[in-house]
């Protein structure tokens, strides 16, 4: 049978979890157990870079840092911790810069049993909600992190390679959570990292330091070009109200407007130009205005009602629902305005002439 999991103390017994690859296990029958020494190794090296992080995250935060849960896999360990807020980016990098640190020098990791009285006095710290025996095991990172514990480490510090940690997250009420790689994993990522940066140096035509500056100023122009876009999209939306206006018809005593704007007009700019084509048709009498178009390759319909169309019984939110049903969708809204879309683009304008029947059927009810 193979090995799959660290040893556990259970009421002082060490007890090893196995699969049993094949025959039977009987009691008093000898058994062959192998252990995956590369993983193993793997998840030594990914618990002791736990417990050094966890010494460096209460040097930093102080001692209610405490642990609240950890995970050691081959490669890699998430480790989670009482906290009351995030975790500012510079105390993440000091850690990071702390652990490596203690890495170049070597240090032994050293496993030791005593009772708990010495273990106590010696400084080392206790893991979460564990129970412990008189005798404890106390695992020590040289003479700088010491912690009970009696799953399996790292034979020195410097076994660990490099240890890079990925972030920090809530993962409950004052508990955060640091994800981390240690080992060949680590470096691989960092070598993934300093490509992708090799590649925008490239492209950007920057130095690796001038990056983030460089990025930011392209992202901040990006943002003033999109910005100009909209409001000259708008403004040529809005340049064809008065047009628009002229196409109005009398349907049974009310002025009623249909109209099917261009593929690829925004939502925003849909609501924008039948606002303002629903001032443009005055108060003095009921007036309905229905537009729609193609956004993302989905048909959106918008509608307003003025005051007096309201007072005949003609609501937005109830013409929508029409348009939006023939488009095989949903919406919905205010009386005044109200928006719906729906998954058939080929329908627009029959949901728009929809709308204008429905306008005719409330027309004559009067």
């Amino acid at each position: 049978m193979q090995v799959r999991d660290v040893q556990k103390p259970i009421n002082g017994l060490i007890v090893h979890k196995a699969t049993v690859l094949f025959g039977e296990v009987t009691p008093g029958l000898a058994a062959h157990a192998l252990v995956d020494l590369e993983r193993r190794r793997a998840i030594s090296r990914a618990h002791t870079a736990t417990h050094m992080v966890h010494k460096a995250i209460r040097d930093a935060l102080g001692d209610t840092a405490t642990q609240a849960g950890s995970e050691n896999a081959p490669g890699r360990f998430r480790f989670d911790f009482n906290a009351s807020g995030s975790v500012p980016l510079s105390v993440m990098r000091d850690v990071e810069s702390e652990v490596n640190a203690r890495l170049l020098e070597d240090l032994e990791v050293r496993a030791d049993v005593m009772t708990q009285a010495d273990a106590v006095s010696s400084g080392a710290m206790a893991l979460f909600g564990e129970k412990y025996g008189n005798e404890v095991r106390v695992i020590s990172v040289g003479d700088w992190a010491r912690e009970l514990c009696g799953g399996t480490h790292a034979q020195r510090s410097g076994q660990l390679g490099v240890v890079k940690l990925l972030g920090e997250a809530s993962i409950g009420s004052g508990v955060r959570r640091i994800e981390a790689l240690v080992g060949s994993d680590a470096y691989d990522f960092l070598a993934r990292e300093s490509a992708i940066v090799g590649q925008l140096t490239e492209q950007i035509k920057a130095r690796p330091e001038e990056l983030p500056e460089r990025i930011s100023s392209i992202l901040t122009k990006l943002k003033d070009a999109e910005r100009e876009i909209t409001t000259l999209r708008q403004q040529r939306a809005l340049a064809a109200a008065a047009e628009l206006t002229a196409q109005a018809k009398d349907v049974y005593g009310v002025t009623y407007l249909g109209h099917e704007a261009s593929e690829g007009t925004t939502g925003d700019d849909l609501r924008a130009l039948v606002l303002d084509l629903r001032q443009r048709l005055g108060t003095d009498r009921p007036a309905v205005v229905a537009a729609g178009t193609v956004a993302k390759g989905r048909p959106v319909v918008i509608v307003a009602t003025n005051p007096a169309a309201r007072e005949w019984g003609i609501k937005a939110g109830e013409l929508v629902r029409v348009a939006a049903q023939t488009l095989g969708g949903g919406g919905g809204g205010k009386d005044d305005l109200a928006q719906g879309g729906g998954q058939d683009p080929a329908k627009l304008g029959e949901a728009l002439t929809q709308v204008e029947w429905r306008v005719g059927a409330k027309a004559t009810q009067r």
